[in-house]
């Protein structure tokens, strides 16, 4: 079993070294001079779109918000690895790794910006709103059932099952670990009570559907956020003299002017890349299945929201790891995961912290089981119309959330990287083609920010795209202009233009999207 365990990460890391990640910064790179640099040039107006208020659903209650979708997708986003990943990238490829993996995020950025546009564009509607994500624009934008098929398979496979088991592994390692320092019993009994209150928590909120999600995150991400953040501003308050050393470490091991690592800078680029593109899951297909969720009134909106997310997972979360693990500096080239990240807070703010940083690590894995659930949940429906498989679906899920507390199952994660990365590669090469679309919306949503208005957008705008269900009719009447000053449009196009339309199926019933 260790030497199938050892030739999977010895595939994995060859796939996604020379493979999956080039393929990904050549294409970033490419939507990066495409856009005009819209992840930067647009910034300010990401923090306005993320205000915008949704419609009314065919049930007569809210759509999801895209501040909610947003939270869905950083839910997912910002998980354990926020905290372990970036101290073993650290560790493994020294302080210059936290200078690459900024860089990465930046560049990776505008693949986030133009996934999450496609998704908005080709997204179906739902009795609560709308659902989508790269399935929807492979079968709808390119024709390609096949395609997007393969993608939901693998989606489904590596979030909610997999992924979802790692997590609630953290949570259970976390709290066991806090309870036996405590002096409280450990063991076998403690993993199943864990994953038993894990299970029956996850089971209150996937079973209320995708609005019930969507309201536990908005909650749930911006308190741990900022418990997090002020983890982290207490470390640098404390450390503040160490404050011009850590930052000089950062930039001298990555350009190579010291060396803290064997590899020295390509050590550091690697990790701060790999690590980088793990943490925001910029351009791998998984966060446009949020941001189609989204009521917004033209989808380069969500496009710019979800770009918003990487810089918020990658410039603000990890970046307080960083710190905290820089700060009392440690040992190089050693070994990674959780534990180093404990020290530092412990060397830093005492013993007390390592069981602040357990409630934050389950916050941060609970919240990535209900985001990948929800990636799993649409995927579900774009395979499979009938509701009781999907209630059979969230059965799985719980299984495999219970089986993970209570088993590391260290090969099948080593697996689901595999997975991971043939879902990066088929999300890409669908990008390659559609990418024009996504440039011809933002051109349509430059001309109006530029003559200071709200941006709208119906089909009778570009009617010759094909397959759009979500925004209008091709011969329908073009959106009244809104002034930007006078607040942000109704993110409903359907509502905005008249045409009610067919919704094509709610959380647990009605027709799939790949049907």
């Amino acid at each position: 079993m260790n030497v199938l365990n050892d030739a999977i990460v010895a595939v994995n890391d060859v796939f996604w070294s020379w493979i999956v990640i080039p393929l990904l910064i050549i294409l970033a790179v490419y939507f990066t001079l495409r856009s005009g640099i819209v992840q930067l040039r647009l910034l300010p107006e990401m923090f306005r779109v993320i205000r915008s208020s949704p419609g009314i659903a065919p049930d007569g209650k809210r759509e999801i918000s895209s501040f909610q979708a947003f939270t869905i997708s950083a839910a997912s986003r910002v998980g354990t690895g926020n905290i372990v990943g970036v101290a073993t990238a650290i560790v493994l490829g020294g302080p210059g790794a936290v200078f690459w993996m900024w860089l990465m995020a930046t560049v990776v950025g505008s693949a986030a910006f133009v996934e999450s546009t496609l998704a908005q564009l080709y997204k179906v509607r739902s009795d609560t709103g709308f659902r989508g994500g790269p399935a929807y624009y492979m079968l709808h934008g390119l024709g390609q059932r096949w395609m997007g098929v393969l993608f939901a398979v693998v989606l489904i496979i590596t979030f909610p099952l997999v992924f979802n088991s790692v997590q609630a592994n953290s949570i259970s390692g976390a709290v066991s670990t806090t309870v036996t320092e405590l002096g409280g019993p450990d063991g076998w009994v403690l993993d199943v009570v864990v994953g038993l209150v894990l299970v029956g928590l996850v089971a209150l909120v996937i079973f209320g559907g995708v609005r019930r999600i969507a309201h536990v995150t908005e909650a749930l991400v911006p308190g741990m956020a900022l418990l997090y953040l002020l983890l982290g501003l207490a470390v640098v308050a404390l450390n503040v003299g160490e404050l011009p050393r850590v930052i000089g470490d950062i930039f001298a091991s990555a350009f190579g002017l010291r060396e803290f690592v064997a590899g020295g800078v390509g050590a550091a680029i690697v990790q701060g890349m790999r690590r980088g593109m793990f943490s925001n899951e910029a351009g791998l297909g998984s966060a446009p299945n949020a941001g189609a969720t989204a009521s917004v009134s033209h989808p380069v909106k969500q496009g710019l929201v979800q770009c918003l997310g990487v810089y918020f997972d990658t410039l603000l979360i990890c970046s307080v790891t960083a710190f905290i693990v820089l700060v009392p500096q440690p040992e190089y080239g050693g070994a990674g995961g959780a534990q180093v990240t404990q020290t530092a807070l412990e060397s830093s703010l005492g013993g007390w912290a390592v069981h602040a940083l357990t409630v934050i690590l389950f916050l941060l894995a609970f919240s990535s089981v209900l985001g990948n659930y929800y990636y799993g949940q649409t995927n579900m429906r774009f395979l499979d119309a009938d509701p009781h498989h999907l209630t059979y679906f969230r059965v799985l899920v719980l299984a495999a959330v219970f089986v993970g507390s209570v088993a590391p199952l260290t090969l099948v994660w080593n697996l689901a990287d595999a997975f991971m990365g043939v879902m990066a590669v088929v999300n890409l090469v669908a990008l390659v083609p559609l990418s024009g679309v996504a440039f011809r919306l933002l051109a349509d949503y430059g001309r109006q920010y530029r003559n200071g208005l709200d941006p709208q957008f119906t089909l009778a705008k570009m009617p010759d795209l094909r397959n759009v269900e979500c925004w209008g009719e091709p011969s329908g009447a073009l959106p009244e202009d809104v002034v930007r000053e006078h607040g942000v449009t109704l993110g409903d196009p359907v509502v905005r233009t008249g045409d009610q339309g067919r919704p094509e199926d709610g959380d647990g019933e009605g027709a799939g999207g790949g049907r």
